[in-house]
């Protein structure tokens, strides 16, 4: 993972996490990689993993088990999905409306594009069967 200089290390750490839940490589009551073990993937101070995990905890996305370390929340992915959800809304799409209001981008036209995006997000998301 590369780290970049406008966001604090604990919250790429936690989007990283996030990541992994929403893709369901992390799903609903899996244990999850402990502090030492993240913190040696990361390469970064395990404390700053633990102020990731304490993060994640207080918004519901991952819970404690005493003694066996820390899960995913059932209600994880919702979690992450609503506290993405509520960051993009207010800082990162008031700056893409900017950026296509500049640009003369039409909505038809970002519609169209959107949904050839989604159109091959599917295509690599379905399986592929082999007819014999």
């Amino acid at each position: 993972m590369e780290f970049t200089d406008n966001e604090a290390i604990y919250l790429q750490i936690a989007s990283y996490v996030g990541e992994q839940v929403l893709r369901q490589q992390w799903p609903p009551d899996q244990k999850i990689p402990s502090v030492r073990e993240l913190a040696a993937e990361l390469q970064v101070n395990p404390n700053t993993v633990m102020r990731t995990y304490e993060l994640l905890q207080s918004q519901g996305v991952v819970y404690n088990r005493r003694g066996l370390g820390l899960f995913v929340a059932p209600a994880g992915a919702a979690q992450v999905r609503a506290h993405r959800r509520e960051r993009f809304l207010q800082h990162e799409l008031p700056a893409f409306f900017n950026t296509i209001s500049l640009l003369d981008i039409s909505l038809p036209e970002l519609s169209q594009r959107y949904e050839i995006f989604r159109a091959a997000q599917a295509a690599t998301l379905a399986p592929t069967t082999h007819e014999n």
